[in-house]
């Protein structure tokens, strides 16, 4: 009953949103004005008229009031900052245009875009979990099921039930084979044939979301479940394989009157190639002044504490396989290299000095990278490089492993901030690595790379694995 009562009201969600969204934009205005003794004469009337209709214009045009259900809590908020910040910057346009600005109190206003930014993503985060709360109670939820009992589909059913939070409840599989022949871990429940599944979905409206895992080989079945689906008011999703995986994230080229898909391509072409440098260059240059001093700080401690040179330069393939030297303060005493052979550092490894266990406890040693950012050798976000030598071991083990060239190396990466970091001991280490690093290109944009520059901000530095 109350399942059935709050996915009723759930598309109400989106005229609440609306609503909140211009009471907190709108209290916050007045509550300054009152607070500042500013009188809301025609002049401030009209500001807050235009911030009201450019923000519902522009959460429009970003869909920002669609379902975050599935959405991660910092895309959420990436997006709200985003159309407020929009928002703000129209109105200092339009100020500057106008030369109305003098008429304003800018303290008054700043505090405005300043109070409103935070409340827009507090109340948002709060409701949220509030939502997540009832889901993993039972309630709000999202009926879910899953046609094909492949890995594909046993996957998708793991992630269900290890993420309450999503509100997704998984009621079965339906397919037409005997479950004995499914090679999977997971201990599912087989409610039918595949056409039972469409007969259902026929009958009531009591499945909101159909997954059909099933391999794209069997075309012509798939396109009968879907006409077969296509009679229902349920949401049907498709799960691609690795092919089709491939071919979602490839890209159109023109050869003559020839089409051709670029499979295994970089995601940095044209703009989002000049973004990418942008942002390195920019983000450097900012971060710079506040790594100065304990780069200076770390290398008289380096120089003082051991002999050797204070930078350390690795051999390392870069974008497109090219080799680069890569900087890191030095963390270990010299010692001669094994020929033909990289020893990595192991957990209390006799090698490391004692300033150098401090930095690369902490990341530290990997700050002189800053200046490769800056040469265009690498970014501040991306696959982290690995030594020759292991490239030419792991790329005959793992499928798709040079694919990692396919960008520049990071200082950071989305499999660093997710603990796939440190000694790659055993081979399943690494192919976790390598998996989180596919992701990363496959999936890349300017608000994954801020994504991953707070997480490792905030836990990346320090990691039990870094040693």
């Amino acid at each position: 009953m109350y399942n059935g009562l709050l996915t009723t009201i759930q598309s109400s969600f989106s005229a609440l949103y609306r609503l909140v969204d211009l009471v907190v934009i709108s209290g916050l205005f007045l509550i300054i004005l009152l607070t500042k003794q500013i009188t809301l004469d025609i002049n401030y009337l009209v500001v807050l008229l235009l911030a009201l209709s450019s923000f519902l214009f522009l959460s429009q045009t970003f869909e920002l009031y669609r379902s975050w259900r599935t959405s991660t809590t910092f895309t959420m908020m990436a997006y709200t900052s985003l159309v407020w910040g929009l928002t703000c910057t129209i109105l200092i346009t339009l100020a500057y245009f106008t030369k109305t600005g003098a008429i304003y109190s800018r303290l008054a206003i700043g505090l405005w875009f300043i109070s409103t930014l935070i409340a827009l993503n507090i109340w948002r985060v709060i409701f949220r979990a509030i939502l997540f709360k009832f889901r993993r109670t039972g309630l709000n939820l999202k009926k879910v099921v899953i046609v094909g009992l492949t890995n594909a589909g046993d996957k998708l059913a793991k992630q269900i039930k290890e993420n309450p939070e999503l509100g997704l409840e998984l009621l079965g599989f339906y397919d037409d084979r005997d479950p004995s022949r499914f090679n999977g871990n997971g201990d599912h429940t087989l409610l039918g044939a595949i056409d039972d599944a469409i007969a259902l979905a026929k009958q009531n409206n009591d499945i909101d979301h159909i997954y059909i895992a099933l391999p794209m080989k069997a075309e012509e079945r798939i396109q009968t479940i879907l006409t077969g689906f296509s009679d229902s008011t349920a949401t049907v999703h498709i799960i691609p394989d690795f092919f089709i995986y491939n071919l979602l994230h490839a890209r159109w080229q023109h050869i003559g009157t020839m089409q051709t898909l670029s499979v295994f391509d970089t995601p940095f072409e044209g703009f989002s190639k000049s973004l990418k440098r942008l942002e390195d260059i920019v983000l450097t240059l900012l971060i710079f002044p506040f790594t100065a001093i304990p780069m200076l700080v770390i290398a008289c401690a380096v120089k003082l504490t051991s002999k050797g040179p204070i930078l350390f330069k690795q051999n390392r393939y870069g974008l497109d396989g090219q080799e680069i030297n890569v900087y890191k303060f030095r963390s270990m005493q010299l010692v001669p290299k094994t020929e033909g052979k990289v020893v990595q550092a192991t957990r209390f490894d006799a090698r490391v000095t004692k300033v150098g266990a401090f930095i690369r406890r902490t990341s530290l040693d990997e700050l002189p990278q800053l200046f490769n950012v800056l040469k265009g050798e690498m970014s501040l976000v991306g696959p982290r490089p690995h030594a020759v030598e292991h490239n030419e071991e792991y790329r005959s083990l793992i499928g798709g492993y040079m694919l990692r060239h396919k960008v520049k190396p990071g200082i950071t990466g989305w499999a660093q901030v997710n603990g796939w970091r440190g000694e790659t001991d055993t081979l399943d280490k690494m192919t976790k690595r390598v998996e989180y690093d596919l992701f990363y290109i496959q999936n890349w944009s300017l608000m994954f790379d801020l994504r991953i520059l707070v997480h490792t901000l905030f836990t990346g530095f320090v990691n039990k694995n870094a040693y």
